[in-house]
């Protein structure tokens, strides 16, 4: 079969093959470093499949992913046992013989006996390959890579081991020999815009004109909205063959969407709001404390994530119940009474008393109700009041309503303390 190996390829699909990977036991890694790769030559993956052992559902998965694509990679499935399907069923849908190949049985029997073992019957059948195709070594397992082309879309599949530390160096290998070509030289590129504080109509409503400016631009820049729990990111992608260039018109998008997002956005190259945060705090020479009631010390765990966090967190305090709030932090038994644990007199009492406790410049007290029970008319459930309390007095308290269940609503909780020391941050206080 005659490969087009110098051919270009500007997309691709990747079939992740595993009957155990559709299990809540076994994750797909291969199919992100793949991505990666290609992106770097120029490629985009436009989708991803994961299919099981079973020759029916594989079949149907590779039809597919060779009638969409210039490029299909498929991984797993090349070992000996009777489960490793992926070579038998490639081969029977592009029609082609299985045939055995002397000089690939002869190494994999080399490997056995590098080991002192002799090779059992089952891994000749690894050394049967469909007729045409182009034979990966395996440096560091008996299942080689085998790179074919469909006669009829001209599509290329390379078919390739499951296990990680087989399948990156075989990968590398088969970009080093130009067996998939590039993009004209091209590569992708990419930023990645944080915001926070609004919803993903809301921040895409905002963004949308700059969209249909960015598509009738030299390089084309496309936008993809992520929406994840308490953010929305803006993905920017751009394919360009010069980096200066490409990485130039980027520049220029991000500061546009900075235009009209303003403090929505809180980070322009992928950092977490906790990198965010702890940079800010760094550069201005300032610390932090933290009292956490319904978030349970999740604000003060993802404050640490961060390695050289010790240089601005003096520490949290996790004052879960009322009697804690009375005997650690000093709040008086008359406010609890009067105004009750989740409301805003409190939380604004719990950052002003650690602050003075952790000796901090900024400190966040944070109070609320997250359920599933413990909702009142006034005061349902996802009920959080948040307090910070800073240099001169300084003082800032937020009431919010955050749906869903009890793990999103403590995740949401400290997102918008976090954000909310972040704004004071970039504005700071006058005395």
């Amino acid at each position: 079969m005659p490969l087009a190996m110098s051919s270009s390829v500007k997309h691709a699909v990747i079939v992740a093959v595993g009957t155990e990977l559709l299990t809540p036991h076994k994750i797909d890694t291969n199919s992100l470093f793949l991505t990666e790769r290609l992106n770097n030559i120029g490629v985009e993956v436009i989708q991803k499949l994961v299919s099981t052992d079973e020759p029916e559902a594989l079949a149907r998965a590779l039809e597919y992913a060779i009638a969409n694509s210039e490029l299909v990679l498929v991984t797993g499935g090349l070992g000996p046992t009777d489960d490793d399907r992926t070579r038998d069923v490639t081969a029977d849908i592009l029609r082609l013989p299985l045939v055995p190949d002397a000089s690939l049985l002869g190494l994999i029997e080399e490997r056995f006996a590098s080991r002192g073992l002799a090779m059992p019957k089952a891994n000749r059948r690894q050394a049967e390959v469909p007729r045409g195709a182009v034979v990966i070594d395996n440096p560091r397992g008996t299942a080689p890579g085998l790179l074919l082309t469909d006669d009829k879309s001209k599509t290329k599949i390379i078919l390739l081991p499951g296990p990680p530390r087989e399948l990156k160096p075989m990968f590398e290998s088969v970009i080093m020999r130009g067996l998939i070509g590039d993009a004209g030289g091209a590569h992708v590129y990419r930023r990645v815009v944080r915001t926070t504080g609004q919803t993903e109509s809301h921040v895409d409503e905002l963004a949308q004109p700059l969209y249909r400016v960015w598509s009738t631009r030299v390089p084309t820049i496309s936008t993809t909205v992520l929406a994840s729990l308490g953010q929305i990111d803006l993905h920017l992608t751009l394919v360009g063959a010069d980096r200066v260039v490409s990485n130039a018109a980027l520049d220029v998008a991000v500061d546009e969407l900075k235009v009209k997002l303003g403090s929505l956005i809180y980070s322009a190259d992928g950092e977490t709001l906790p990198e965010v945060v702890g940079a800010l705090l760094v550069g201005n020479n300032l610390t932090v404390g933290v009292a956490e009631s319904c978030t349970g010390g999740l604000i003060a765990s993802r404050l640490t994530d961060v390695p050289g966090s010790s240089a601005y967190f003096q520490g949290g305090l996790t004052t879960y119940s009322n009697d804690t709030k009375v005997s650690v932090l000093g709040i008086e038994e008359e406010l609890l009474r009067q105004h009750g644990a989740v409301s805003e007199p409190v939380a604004k009492a719990m950052a002003t008393k650690t602050r003075l406790l952790l000796d901090s410049d900024y400190a966040l007290g944070v109070t609320g109700i997250a359920g599933p029970g413990g909702g009142a008319p006034d005061k349902p459930v996802g009920t959080v009041c948040l307090a910070l309390a800073g240099p001169d007095e300084f003082l800032k308290v937020r009431r919010l309503s955050l749906p869903g269940e009890r793990e999103r609503v403590k995740f949401q909780a400290s997102q918008n303390a976090l954000d909310l020391l972040r704004r004071a941050l970039i504005r700071p206080a006058r005395p």
